[in-house]
């Protein structure tokens, strides 16, 4: 074949006897179905080729093999969740990353295999990422004769290459022209908007799919600050779909939208003028998926999620209409709570699209939105390993050996936020041990292809309720599904009809689950409301929730706050067991998306061996007081008097008085006493102690023990008293305590003045005349003394550190003033020279 990438093979064989290669070339290429053939000739073995997405894995299987005029399963075979086609002469295997994470964790060495081709790696998903460290690990470890190439469009190709010690090879592209057309919506039609307000009333309701959800529906509770796809703006991108078949007269069309509640709307809008509109999404069957590659007598229109992204080469699309939109995870790590939200794609992103408009030819791409807006899109996505959920990725860091994922070559590291929130998740359900080591069940869960949760749920309900209904109870769970009013046991039939993926998974599960020792088997196949809420308290026991006292408003064990959508049937429910809920930008609560009622023997049962209680102590009416606290996390559920724990008492008034929330009452010695020990020990610091309300409430028991003891007994707490701060003096040093910070200090005239140590700095206040004759300031623990100088009606006239500085500057200014208020009292020109005075003039 003629494509871009057959000028290079050369460049990619000689690169190939390194061991590791990293090849960086545009969509179009051909690198995805030429260079594993490449790879197949140069080494012994078969050549697994990851491919981000089942579909892509299946279609990059066919094109190979029908280049080879084979049959897939023959030299050309593809390994995908549930399905697989393989035969003894494959050579070529395409599998997703998460297929190659678990062979890999089966057999370390990849006997038989004899090189890996990571394809797509610029997508950044998790499981790429952790296959790409592992295959790192094996060929520095066991493997060195392990061929390892990465591929991508926009791949980081020099970090890339330093990671997996590989040489770059730079494909160029065969450059068709690509046409865009700007095509932004108008005012009221933006993409991004409130659900339930603004301008063009929010989003409609569509009809229900196939898991459950019903496209577009939001009550005015649900919708209040969310921040969704509005309708308005399918409703443009759908115009612009026609507008685009009506000015290009040939070719099909590939649409990008962010999610299958979008695909679904968008596809019911479009006019077509005639085409054939498909869906492509990852609810549909392999079967239907694949439709896509079949084209038929009619112009098509083919409306997809990010599925089609990459790696697809969709036969006759000319036009890609991009709404601009992602759907991408986000995880709030401080509380276990995270899901996939709508941002504005990256420019990577919108160029690899576009480029599924000119693989064939010339083309056009659609943007809607204009050209300022195209200018200001990131450049790259976040990678999933610093915003998704860690816990499957955590899991499988530590059965391959490295607990914490430490030690792995990744391009990026998780936040420890992330890793954190992961290990306490895997901690809770004994997957892991204390120092982040894979157990023996987190071994198990890690075969399960369901999420580690989800999991154990499986293995623990299956004895109880039998294999076939914790397998579709389980498989639901893993689904993206949103019941408009939230209620699993009565969607239960809308939610499975139809939904491919949904019966595949159950099926897979449910010969997984019949492994179980003890499995019970059953003829019934629907599942009771309480085996539902059962089987979610297994997997999510953090997501029990309580209905607040007099509110519609619930409280998660884990502390979140959530409603219910308007008229939900379970919101008569004190108690809910949650699958599934998100918070929306901008909202306060987050919205239930899928629960099951609790009934009380379950709370019961769950209450008796998951609760903690806790000793509180308050004051009221002079007096401390006791009360025992019952909760499940951050649900409370009782409260009663009680006695005052001893410990507890001290504990919280320690923490009070640090806090400055417990205000003693001090004898005015005592006062005088701290703050003289305060002003040493600013001073002089050691051994001087602290005598803040924070460092005397962390010493409560040294200084006031014997106090506190008769407190917690029911007495009243008196004023602090002076003999009380003696016992933490530092003895032999606090006998220097009247030299160090004297009580009173004296005037050269004989006089004694009392020392104020409540400020910064030591000071005393006098009047002016009795100041006179003291030319320098003196000095206390070597900081100068501040004298507040008073005028003979005892006013502030001046403060001063420096005597001999004030008598020779602004002494003048006010003797001006003060002579002639106070004309009985001297006020001479030199008071440097004068002897101090308490006393006035004789009257002439």
């Amino acid at each position: 074949m003629d494509l871009p990438v057959s000028a290079r093979i050369g460049d990619v064989r000689a690169a190939l006897a390194g061991g590791a290669v990293v090849i960086q070339s545009p969509p179009g290429t051909g690198k995805t179905t030429i260079i594993p053939q490449v790879v197949a000739e140069e080494c012994e073995g078969r050549v697994i080729v990851t491919q981000p997405r089942r579909v892509a894995a299946r279609a990059a299987a066919r094109r190979i093999a029908n280049l080879r005029g084979e049959r897939v399963g023959e030299s050309v075979g593809f390994s995908v969740r549930g399905e697989s086609k393989l035969g003894p002469a494959t050579r070529i295997e395409m599998v997703t990353p998460g297929v190659l994470v678990r062979r890999l964790q089966r057999d370390p060495e990849l006997n038989g295999v004899g090189a890996v081709i990571l394809d797509e790696v610029h997508e950044r998903h998790l499981d790429t990422d952790l296959a790409m460290a592992m295959c790192v690990d094996v060929r520095e470890a066991l493997r060195d004769d392990l061929l390892l190439v990465a591929m991508s469009a926009t791949v980081e190709a020099a970090r890339t290459a330093a990671l997996i010690g590989g040489t770059i090879v730079d494909v160029p592209g065969k450059i068709y022209p690509l046409h865009t057309v700007w095509a932004p919506p108008p005012r009221g039609k933006e993409a991004l908007g409130s659900f339930g307000g603004g301008s063009g009333g929010g989003v409609r309701s569509g009809p229900s799919g196939g898991t459950g959800r019903r496209a577009g529906s939001v009550s005015s509770r649900a919708g209040a600050g969310a921040i969704g796809v509005r309708h308005e703006f399918l409703d443009w991108v759908a115009d612009t779909v026609d507008r685009a078949l009506t000015e290009i007269p040939d070719g099909d069309v590939l649409v990008f939208l962010p999610g299958v509640r979008e695909v679904r709307e968008v596809a019911g809008l479009i006019r077509g003028g005639g085409a054939e509109v498909l869906e492509l999404h990852g609810s549909l069957s392999s079967a239907e998926q694949d439709r896509i590659f079949q084209q038929g007598p009619l112009r098509r229109v083919i409306v997809s999620t990010a599925i089609a992204e990459s790696s697809l080469t969709v036969p006759g699309v000319r036009i890609v209409v991009d709404a601009g939109l992602s759907r991408e995870p986000r995880m709030d790590y401080g509380h276990g709570m995270g899901g996939l939200v709508t941002v504005r794609e990256s420019q990577a992103a919108g160029t690899q699209r576009a480029g599924r408009a000119g693989r064939l030819g010339p083309g056009y791409v659609y943007r809607t939105m204009d050209q300022t807006t195209w200018a200001r899109l990131v450049p790259q996505s976040e990678p999933e390993i610093r915003t998704a959920d860690l816990t499957d990725f955590m899991l499988e860091a530590a059965v391959w050996g490295s607990p914490d994922a430490a030690g792995l070559a990744l391009l990026d590291e998780p936040l420890p936020a992330g890793k954190d929130a992961a290990q306490a998740v895997l901690q809770g359900i004994g997957a892991v041990d204390g120092d982040g080591r894979a157990t023996p069940l987190g071994k198990r869960l890690a075969e399960l292809p369901v999420s580690p949760r989800v999991g154990r749920a499986l293995l623990e309900s299956a004895p109880e309720m039998g294999a076939g209904k914790a397998a579709k109870i389980c498989a639901i769970l893993e689904e993206d599904v949103r019941i408009a009013d939230a209620d699993l046991a009565g969607a239960w039939p809308r939610v499975t009809r139809g939904s491919a993926s949904w019966k595949l998974q159950s099926k897979r599960l449910e010969k997984l689950a019949r492994t179980t020792r003890h499995s019970q088997e059953t003829t019934i196949s629907r599942p009771s409301e309480r085996e539902i809420s059962a089987v979610i308290l297994r997997a999510f026991p953090d997501r029990v929730a309580r209905k607040r006292r007099g509110t519609g408003r619930y409280l998660l064990a884990n502390g979140v706050g959530a409603v219910l959508p308007d008229h939900s049937p379970l919101e008569g429910s004190e108690w809910l067991a949650i699958a599934h809920l998100d918070r929306g930008q901008g909202r306060a609560d987050a919205m239930i998306r899928m629960a099951a009622p609790l009934d009380e023997d379950q709370v019961e049962t769950l209450t008796a061996h998951n609760s903690t209680s806790r000793h509180e102590v308050t004051f009221t009416g002079g007096k401390l007081r006791g009360c025992t606290i019952r909760e499940l996390g951050a649900i409370e559920l009782s409260a009663a008097d009680s006695p005052v724990d001893a410990t507890a008492a001290r504990t919280w008034l320690g923490d009070e008085i640090a806090a400055g929330k417990f205000s003693l009452q001090w004898t005015e010695p005592a006062t005088k006493l701290r703050q003289r020990i305060g002003f040493l020990h600013r001073a002089i610091g050691a051994p001087w102690p602290d005598v803040s309300d924070e460092a005397l409430g962390s010493r409560l028991e040294e200084w006031a023990g014997l106090e506190i003891e008769r407190f917690i007994r029911g007495g009243k707490l008196g004023a602090v008293k002076r003999e009380q701060l003696e016992r933490i003096f530092p003895w032999p040093d606090a006998a220097n305590i009247d030299s160090l910070a004297p009580e009173r200090i004296a005037t050269p005239g004989g006089q004694t003045f009392a020392v104020d140590y409540s400020g910064e700095r030591p000071t005393i206040r006098l009047r002016v005349q009795q100041a006179f004759g003291w030319t320098k300031t003196p000095e206390i623990a070597g900081v100068q003394l501040t004298l507040e100088l008073l005028s003979p009606a005892s006013r502030p006239v001046a403060i001063t550190d420096d005597l001999a500085g004030f008598w020779n500057g602004a002494y003048a200014q006010v003797r001006a003033e003060m002579r002639g208020r106070y004309p009985r009292h001297p006020w001479p020109e030199e008071p440097a020279h004068e002897a101090p005075t308490n006393r006035a003039k004789r009257r002439g």
